[in-house]
């Protein structure tokens, strides 16, 4: 219980220093420790696949293509405003920690709990063929995404050339 609450605020923690990092790559990294210790917890919980595919594909693959993206395009500061309004993003924030807070009750015994079906349980954590398959196209659509990325194009063939210049 202890290590959850510790890891549940280093997570709060790194995701509130990627959001208010000045610099691109400093965020990717703390977003990077973010989905590493998210894993983590998920690990904690009792789902080691599920903390397998969040490690690889949020901490590795994701962080690999915000780097590969934050080099390409520069960290110049782009003058964007924000698509909601502060009063909206402070209703949602209280919400969210409503939830939050409502989540952590029956953990801390202030209220009492209902055990769950077993084989929705089963199903859930036990069955996870379809998440293995996910992992594996995840991969496969990130590596093609940066195969993409690092083309020239498809090279030209001489007859074309000379038709587009006669159109």
């Amino acid at each position: 219980m202890v290590w959850q609450m510790l890891i549940a605020i280093g997570i709060l923690a790194s995701a509130v220093l990627a959001i208010i990092s000045k610099r691109l790559l400093v965020s990717a990294i703390w977003l990077a420790l973010t989905s590493a210790l998210t894993a983590l917890m998920i690990y904690l919980l009792g789902a080691p696949q599920i903390a397998v595919i969040e490690l690889s594909v949020g901490a590795g693959l994701v962080t690999v293509l915000f780097v590969f993206a934050i080099n390409i395009a520069g960290e110049e500061p782009i003058e964007i405003r924000s698509l909601v309004s502060k009063p909206v993003a402070w209703v949602l924030l209280v919400v969210a920690a409503g939830l939050a807070i409502y989540m952590l009750l029956p953990t801390l015994g202030l209220v009492p709990t209902t055990s769950p079906d077993i084989a929705t349980a089963s199903i859930l954590w036990n069955q996870r063929y379809l998440d293995i398959l996910l992992q594996i196209a995840i991969f496969f659509s990130g590596v093609l995404g940066v195969l993409g990325l690092l083309s020239d194009g498809k090279p030209r063939v001489a007859g074309e050339e000379e038709e587009q210049h006669a159109a």
